[in-house]
């Protein structure tokens, strides 16, 4: 079986541009100026991430691209194919072509796959996209900095600042520590390994996930995220490091926005207090789409890590904390982000 039978990812880019909303009106030289400003932004960030952090990126990274949804989703969808076409090549390997085609044909998780991507695209401020190469690429979705600025009626220039320490602070993580993004990597293939591809049992699970959503329209207090409801219980262990390790990244970028932000964003705590407002769902359907593509567990993760490094941080100084990206043994473990003592305790000893 080829791995287009199992995703038609033309169709997914063609699905998401279709169904994805319509960016901001903007002149052409309101335009010009957005993309010069986050592209200059971008390199006085980097400045501020490296002073506050004592990060030092060891590789050459590519310059930042400034993106429309569009361009982004042909981004995620190339770094996607990456990682996952060869993974499916490889289970799928030896199987009679119907068997999984019948389950999940290719146009329909296509068109499943433009969808998600047509949601989040709208969303979407910035990104370090790990996939698509070596060492990764920085993107800042230009359409969606400016609708959100407006909307939250903010500084533009403190605003984009701001966006631009936390996703150069990601950017910095990924080039200042040599194994993390192959680290990440290997897990996403982790976890991608570890899923069941007999027809019955991908059936069986694709039918549940199918009426636990069905079941959420009706009460989505009992709602669970879509990876929630098709993972498998090898691919539970394989998630759970993956989600230590994103609420850790993200609760670092977190903290070093708002650590630096005072000095260079004069307005960062009326930013910070709109934006927070700004995640919190308040349409239903919103918060139905945000909970069963797992968008709420991903805020959950900038709190939680934010509180994690903010305390490590508080005992130790940020020299110390830094020993956490010494390599995945000193990486927080699951139960250690609610505990950041014992993260303390266990990589610098009880008397730190």
């Amino acid at each position: 079986m080829t791995t287009t039978q199992m995703v038609d990812w033309d169709l997914a880019v063609a699905t998401a541009g279709a169904l994805a909303k319509t960016g901001p009106r903007v002149t052409f030289a309101e335009a010009s100026d957005v993309v010069g400003q986050l592209r200059t932004l971008t390199a006085e960030a980097e400045r501020h991430v490296r002073e506050y952090t004592g990060l030092h990126a060891l590789v050459e990274h590519p310059p930042v691209r400034v993106v429309d949804r569009k361009d982004w989703v042909a981004a995620n969808v190339e770094g996607l194919q990456k990682v996952i076409d060869p993974l499916i090549g490889q289970l799928t390997a030896g199987q009679t072509p119907g068997n999984v085609a019948r389950v999940v044909g290719s146009k329909a998780t296509g068109v499943q796959a433009g969808s998600v991507f047509a949601y989040l695209s709208g969303k979407v401020l910035g990104q370090y996209e790990v996939f698509a190469g070596e060492p990764g690429q920085l993107l800042l979705v230009a359409p969606n900095i400016v609708e959100a600025e407006r909307r939250l009626e903010v500084d533009p220039r403190d605003f984009r600042l701001w966006i631009c320490l936390h996703e150069v602070t990601h950017r910095t993580q990924f080039t200042a520590v040599p194994w993390l993004r192959q680290h990440f990597i290997d897990e996403v293939r982790a976890f991608v390994d570890a899923a069941e591809l007999d027809k019955d049992a991908l059936a069986a699970r694709l039918r549940r996930g199918l009426d636990s959503i069905a079941e959420a329209l009706k009460n989505p207090k009992a709602m669970e995220s879509v990876i929630d409801l098709v993972q498998t219980p090898a691919q539970r262990a394989v998630l759970a490091r993956l989600t230590a390790l994103m609420t850790l990244v993200e609760g670092h970028a977190e903290f070093v926005m708002d650590g630096v932000g005072p000095d260079v964003v004069p307005s960062v705590a009326s930013i910070r207090e709109k934006f927070n407002a700004r995640r919190v769902a308040r349409n239903p359907l919103e918060r139905i789409l945000r909970k069963l593509l797992g968008v709420e567990v991903k805020m959950k993760q900038y709190a939680e890590g934010n509180r994690f490094v903010a305390a490590v941080v508080g005992q130790v100084g940020m020299e110390k904390f830094n020993k956490i990206w010494e390599s995945a043994e000193t990486l927080p473990k699951p139960e250690e982000l609610k505990n950041p003592s014992a993260w303390v305790a266990r990589v610098h000893g009880p008397a730190a």
